[in-house]
């Protein structure tokens, strides 16, 4: 259960990562998408802190800070659920994958941390 924990908990450090940066640079598809949903630009630094802040607690839960690694991942649920409800109400299906996979990752890290 452990390897299992590591694998998906380092999958989503990557992916939140990856995302925060994205965020802050303000990429194009970010900005489309943002846009799309009806979240201000405006918005976008605070969106990749959080982001940021989930992968540095997932990272220490990992590290051995469970607690913090079981809130990180809980936070990033709330988080992805979010995104999944602002693309549910502006009707934006076609691209919903990515907020469903990243509430799928986030919810196996929890259930994993957890169980770990």
């Amino acid at each position: 259960m452990f390897t299992a924990y590591v694998v998906v908990g380092v999958a989503a450090i990557v992916a939140h990562a990856g995302i925060a940066v994205a965020d802050l640079l303000r990429a194009r598809f970010v900005l489309a998408n943002s846009a799309e949903v009806g979240v201000p630009a405006s918005w976008l630094p605070w969106l990749a802190g959080l982001k940021a802040a989930g992968a540095t607690g997932l990272l220490a839960g990992l590290l051995g800070a469970g607690p913090l690694g079981t809130a990180a991942a809980a936070g990033l649920v709330l988080f992805f659920a979010g995104a999944l409800a602002a693309h549910v109400r502006a009707r934006v299906f076609h691209n919903i994958a990515f907020p469903l996979g990243y509430l799928a990752l986030n919810t196996a890290a929890l259930v994993l941390g957890v169980a770990a």
